[in-house]
């Protein structure tokens, strides 16, 4: 009776065999962002094109990556996928939820707001990647100068400003692109053949 008393639960080792899903997240936010910013650079329309990329890549499957970073008991990760598809859905709702009669257009104030609060929230995502590699902390640090710049623009309604914010946006989006598609090959082939500037 007394040794069943003394004895320890056996303690098993489970071995995490699920893909890496920011791969993912990091092209649907890359992807949108890009297509996003040429409109912004006033070089594309605002078309269906990005309305999709901002409902289905942008959205949809950040949220799913959001969700496969809790799994993974990644709080950054999951905080920042999750917020940021749904940031795309809450854009897409923005622009169509006027034209089908259930709410206000936004004017430039209310966006340029929204924005600012966006770069604020990503300012903080930019500090909590301190330790992570170059690539990642400038993805986010681009994001932040992005969302104020886009801001500035709605709030002070100069059309240069948002423009040169488009193409801030540009260059952010193939960060993240770069990001993603250089970890999914470097992780096939189990040797960094795209740098990403580990931290040593």
């Amino acid at each position: 009776m007394d040794a069943d008393l003394d004895s320890k639960p056996e303690m098993r080792v489970v071995m995490d065999r699920t893909g890496n899903p920011a791969p993912l997240g990091l092209l649907g936010f890359g992807m949108t962002t890009v297509m996003l910013n040429l409109h912004n650079a006033d070089l594309i329309p605002l078309s269906s094109v990005i309305l999709s990329l901002g409902i289905f890549y942008g959205g949809l499957a950040q949220l799913l990556v959001g969700l496969m970073e809790w799994r993974k008991g990644n709080t950054f990760g999951m905080a920042a996928f999750t917020s940021y598809g749904l940031f795309w859905l809450t854009l897409v709702g923005i622009w169509t939820i006027p034209s089908l009669g259930l709410g206000e257009p936004t004017d430039s104030t209310a966006m340029g707001c929204f924005l600012a609060m966006w770069g604020i929230y990503t300012l903080f995502f930019f500090i909590g990647t301190a330790k992570s590699n170059r690539a990642t902390q400038f993805v986010f640090g681009s994001l932040a100068v992005l969302f104020f710049a886009l801001a500035l623009g709605d709030l002070t309604l100069i059309k240069e400003i948002t423009v040169a914010a488009g193409y801030i946006g540009l260059v952010c989006g193939a960060s993240a692109i770069y990001t993603g598609l250089a970890t999914v090959v470097n992780e096939a082939n189990g040797r960094a053949i795209f740098p990403l500037g580990d931290r040593r």
